[in-house]
This record gives C-alpha cells, structure tokens and sequence, in this order.
C-alpha cells in the first residue's frame, strides 16, 4: 500500500477503537513514523511506505488503540511554538497552559527570578525563559524522573548561558531565595474525579500530577500559604486552574495577602488562569 492507502487504514482503525481525532492522529503517527510532513499526504500520498516503516505504524496504531497517549509514542508534544520531549513521568503538555505563560509574560520584566512550582515536564518555566531577556528561573518538583525530563528540555531548548536550575523538592521544603514571580499547574483534579477521566489520562500520565486531593484545592492552599516567605513584596502568583475553581482560588489568594486578583479565561471561555500581586507588608 502507498502512503495515502495507509493513512487511511490508520484512521479507520483508529476510528474503530474509539479515538477522538482518529484522522489527525492516524496522520501524525504516519508522519512520525516516515519522517514526513503535512504536506506528504496531499502533495505525495502515491508514495511506497517501506516495510520496517509499515511495521512501526502497524505496532504504534495498536499502542494507540489501547489508549497509549499519542505524545507518549512520538515521544514530543509541541508547545509555546517549542517542541518538548514528554514521556510517562510528565503532564503532557496542552494548550490550556499556555494561557498561564502568556499571562505572565505579559508581566514579565528582563532580569526577573521565576520559581515553577510542580515544573514536570518544565514546558511553563523554559518557555517564560525563552521569551524573556535575562530572567532566570527555578523548577521544582517531588518527581526525580519528571526533573531528568525538565532537565533534558532545558539543555535541548534553551541557550547554554540561559539561568535555569531544577531541583527535587516537596513544594518549598528545599527552595531557597527570593522571586519575582511564581508560576504553578498543581495537581488540582479532586480525587474522586479521577476514575472518570479519560483512559489516557487517568491510566497513563502521572497520578501525583493530576491528584489535587479531596476538592481539589490543597495545593492551591499549600502553595498561597507558604510562597510569601520566597516571593518579593510587589510580586506575582500565577495559577492554572480547573474551569470550576476560580472563585475558590481566588478566596485562597485573598485570604493570604494577595490583592489584584484576576481571572483569565482560556480560549474556550472557561476560567484557567488566577493570578495576583503580594501586597507590601
């Protein structure tokens, strides 16, 4: 079969087991498969696919039908226009979170220190350094595997000379100095919520990532509680945040000394993103 003719019995099955985006991601694996683009399917669908490369699409349209996270079998998720390495010890990085870094780049300054609280993958923290001038920037997380992560994308996107540093921490406990900006995506899916999420997420992307405990809330509380010791007066928190929890939020950042509190809503219209300014003591 040539390229067009295996496309297409990847979309099949791929639609056949249950896949959302079966036309989109049978073609992604193909191209990922090929090295091809785009492009390849209307410009050249008439070309021969080689054997070994029919097997490795044969075997990742199975992994995918069993629910295998597509970025987990291409090894990459793109995100801020930047390609990041993801696997099975990270988030996979999603669109949502970008309204998280264009809200603090909006606020950003060259030469400002940023502490990424819950960095995973390190998709938030090396994307503001990367768009920024002269910031440097502190990842943290309690996931050594998800550091090595982080620390591989630093090296892959980032300038050699560029101040970024990640270490394993549980939240602030071995943090040290202060900041211009905090930047967060914690856990924040309540516990009992987690059976009914997805089959990709919920079996195959980090638990400890996704479980923000009874309602959701603890490391919202945590964090706001615990970050004015590591935060300079005048600076500012940044939260992703699940579509129903922005009132609740925003009550927690108030009731720890943060004024300009503000809501940002994704591109879907629903709450994401909470953010304020610590207040002078």
């Amino acid at each position: 079969m040539n390229y067009r003719e295996w496309y297409e019995k990847g979309k099949m099955a791929l639609t056949e087991a249950g896949v959302e985006e079966a036309g989109l991601e049978a073609r992604l694996l193909l191209e990922h498969v090929c090295a091809t683009n785009r492009n390849d399917l209307l410009a050249h669908g008439d070309r021969e696919v080689l054997p070994e490369q029919e097997t490795r699409y044969l075997s990742l349209l199975k992994s995918r039908a069993r629910r295998i996270p597509l970025q987990h079998l291409t090894g990459v998720q793109d995100f801020m226009g930047l390609e990041f390495d993801v696997n099975e010890h990270v988030l996979i990085p999603r669109q949502d979170t970008e309204i998280l870094v264009e809200e603090a780049l909006r606020e950003l300054r060259d030469g400002m220190d940023i502490l990424d609280m819950c960095t995973g993958s390190g998709c938030i923290l090396i994307s503001l350094l990367r768009y920024s001038n002269d910031c440097t920037g502190l990842g943290v997380d309690i996931s050594e595997e998800a550091l090595s992560v982080a620390e591989g994308n630093a090296r892959k996107l980032l300038a050699p000379d560029c101040q970024a540093r990640f270490i394993k921490s549980d939240l602030f406990g071995e943090v040290d100095g202060m900041y211009d900006m905090i930047v967060s995506n914690p856990p924040y899916i309540p516990s009992g919520v987690i059976g009914s999420l997805m089959p990709e997420v919920r079996e195959h992307e980090p638990l400890g990532a996704l479980d923000g405990r009874e309602d959701g809330l603890w490391f919202y509380r945590r964090i706001t509680g615990e970050c004015r010791k590591y935060l300079k007066p005048g600076g500012m928190l940044f939260y992703e945040i699940g579509y129903d929890q922005g009132a609740s939020v925003s009550e927690i950042l108030s009731g720890e000394g943060f004024g300009e509190i503000q809501v940002t809503k994704d591109y879907a219209g629903l709450d994401r993103v909470v953010s304020g300014t610590l207040r002078h003591r």
